[in-house]
C-alpha cells in the first residue's frame, strides 16, 4: 500500500471534507509505520517529518542492484558472504555523522524533474552528497546460506537505507541490495501501537488517535494559564520563555500551538485552537 492510498482509506472514514496528511512516505518496498495527521493537526507536520526514525532491514549479499534494492535489475557477483566478525567490525565506519549521496530511485528532484523518473529513462544524473547521523546500525541475525543479514537503523530522517546497506557491503569488499525495509518507530512513536488499515472502520478509527500533545512531545512544553489560553487563541504573542527553537504550549495536557521565541517574545507558529 502506498502512501496516498493509506491517506485515502482513513479519510474515507471521516466526515467529509477532513483534512488528512501523511509526515513522509514509505517505499513501495518497505513495511511499518506511518504517522497520518487528522484535521487541525495536519498544521503539526513540519515538526514530524524531520523526527529521527527506526529501521529493521534485510540485505542479500553477493550481488547488487541498479535500484539498491529488490525491485531493480539484480547483477550477480559471485563474491564470498563477509563473515559475521567482519560486519561487526565494520558497522561504526557508518554510524555517526556520515556522507550519503542519494539514490537515482528517490524522490528528489533534478530541475524539476523527480529521479526516479529520470531512472525510468535511463538517465543518471550526477547527486550531492548529503550529510545524514546514523545512530545505531545493529547486525541482528545473518544468513551464511541464503547470504542474507538482517540489520536495525537508527538515523535522521532523509537517510537512504538502501544506500547505507550498499556503502555497508562495499565497504566490505562485495555488494548488497536490500530485501525487506520495515519502518519501526518516527521519534517516540512506535510501531506497536499502530494498527494495520484493514482493521479500521469508523467505529474502531477513533481508538487509535492519539492526542497532538503526545506527537510532539520532543518539543519543550510550557504550560499556559486561562489567560495564556486566551492569548493563544487569538494568535497574540506570549512572553519569551528563553527556550531555544520550538516549543508547545499547553493547558492541562491539551496542546493549544507551537510557538518560538524572537525579538523579545514568544510567537506563533501553529495555532490548533482558536476562538
Amino acid at each position: 500500500m502506498t502512501s496516498a492510498r493509506a491517506v485515502a482509506r482513513v479519510k474515507r472514514l471521516l466526515p467529509n471534507k477532513t483534512k488528512v496528511g501523511h509526515t513522509g512516505t514509505l517505499d513501495p518496498l518497505a513495511s511499518g509505520l506511518l504517522v497520518l495527521l487528522i484535521g487541525r493537526s495536519t498544521r503539526l507536520s513540519r515538526y514530524v517529518t524531520g523526527l529521527d526514525k527506526t529501521y529493521t532491514a534485510t540485505a542479500r549479499f553477493g550481488a547488487v542492484s541498479d535500484t539498491l534494492d529488490a525491485e531493480g535489475e539484480i547483477s550477480p557477483l559471485h563474491t564470498p558472504m563477509p563473515g559475521e566478525a567482519e560486519i561487526h567490525a565494520t558497522l561504526p565506519t557508518l554510524t555517526g555523522e556520515i556522507l550519503q549521496v542519494p539514490p537515482m530511485v528517490s524522490a528528489l528532484k533534478r530541475g524539476g524533474v523527480r529521479l526516479y523518473d529520470l531512472h525510468r529513462r535511463g538517465v543518471t544524473v550526477e547527486r550531492e552528497p548529503r550529510t545524514v547521523t546514523i545512530h545505531t546500525f545493529d547486525l541482528l541475525a545473518l544468513d551464511p546460506e541464503e547470504q542474507t543479514a538482517s540489520f536495525e537503523v537508527s538515523c535522521s530522517s532523509g537517510t537512504y537505507v538502501r544506500t547505507l546497506i550498499s556503502d555497508l557491503a562495499e565497504r566490505l569488499g562485495t555488494g548488497a541490495y536490500l530485501t525487506t525495509l520495515r519502518r519501526t518507530r518516527v521519534g517516540d512513536l512506535p510501531l506497536q501501537e499502530a494498527t494495520l488499515p484493514e482493521n479500521l472502520n469508523t467505529m474502531t478509527l477513533y481508538n487509535h488517535i492519539i492526542q497532538p500533545s503526545r506527537v510532539v512531545s520532543h518539543l519543550p512544553r510550557v504550560e499556559v494559564g486561562e489567560e495564556g489560553e486566551l492569548a493563544v487563541r487569538s494568535g497574540r504573542a506570549l512572553p519569551a520563555q528563553g527556550l531555544r527553537g520550538s516549543f508547545r504550549v499547553e493547558r492541562e495536557g491539551a496542546l493549544l500551538a507551537v510557538y518560538r521565541d524572537g525579538a523579545g517574545r514568544a510567537r506563533a507558529e501553529v495555532v490548533l485552537c482558536g476562538r
